[in-house]
């Protein structure tokens, strides 16, 4: 089950929340006047971490996440690279399965834009 980690760095002029289980991540942007501007799901494949984020108004991005930690001597940045098409059926279940203790209009909002692709 998706719980929501309290103490989150905030940035300025937003506010992030961020939920994890032991199947998938979930980060959510707001903007100053508290709409959602964008989330990220983050789950693991056999090929390694990917991440599916969507922003408005540019819509859904796939991603594989290159951890950038090949060398034990560098802790270099975590970067998104595209990878292909994304598992929008196993996302969306996966999602649905984790999200119910998530409160319910946020709940509903990744699961119709999740659902509207797949």
């Amino acid at each position: 089950m998706l719980t929501e980690n309290r103490n989150v760095k905030q940035e300025p002029g937003g506010r992030r929340r961020w939920f994890e289980s032991d199947r998938l991540e979930l980060i959510v942007w707001y903007g100053a006047p508290g709409a959602v501007e964008g989330f990220q799901l983050c789950h693991d494949r056999p090929d390694g971490k990917h991440a599916l984020t969507w922003r408005s108004p540019s819509g859904f991005t796939y991603d594989r996440v290159n951890t950038g930690d090949t060398n034990p001597f560098k802790n270099e940045t975590p970067v998104l690279l595209p990878d292909g098409i994304a598992p929008w059926t196993e996302l969306t279940a996966l999602f649905r399965t984790e999200a119910a203790q998530i409160d319910g209009p946020l709940r509903e909002l990744i699961l119709a834009r999740l659902q509207a692709r797949s």
